[in-house]
């Protein structure tokens, strides 16, 4: 059973950057298709980035390609997500998932993913 841990959240300002950080432990890391997730307050999770297993090419939601990048790093059990140009609306707790089965036409619904980390906050100001 894997675990993950995010880190890198906090307060900008609109137009800042933030990188978040997901390390998984407890499970072979490149087995595992994973994701960044987001949810404001009120607001379904949605899915934002990720990547699957034994897949490094990325995979974006519409809403923020251009302006966030995410990487996988199988050395270090460490899934990245660059944010670059930090709108009012980015602002959420976002979370890493983890599973080993999920079907790609699954990907995006967070109602099938098996791990997920606790979440780290992310706030941005106008």
């Amino acid at each position: 059973q894997v675990q993950l841990v995010e880190s890198g959240g906090g307060l900008v300002q609109a137009g800042d950057s933030l990188r978040l950080s997901c390390v998984a432990s407890g499970g072979t890391f490149r087995e595992y298709t994973v994701a960044w997730f987001r949810q404001a307050p009120g607001k379904e999770r949605e899915f934002v980035a990720g990547f699957k297993r034994y897949n490094s090419n990325p995979i974006y939601e519409d809403s923020i390609k251009g302006r966030f990048t995410s990487a996988r790093d199988n050395a270090k059990n460490t899934l990245y997500l660059q944010m670059n140009s930090l709108k009012p609306e980015d602002t959420a707790s976002y979370y890493c998932a983890a599973d080993r089965t999920i079907i790609s036409s699954s990907l995006r619904d967070h109602r099938h993913w098996d791990y997920w980390g606790r979440g780290t906050q992310v706030t941005v100001a106008s």
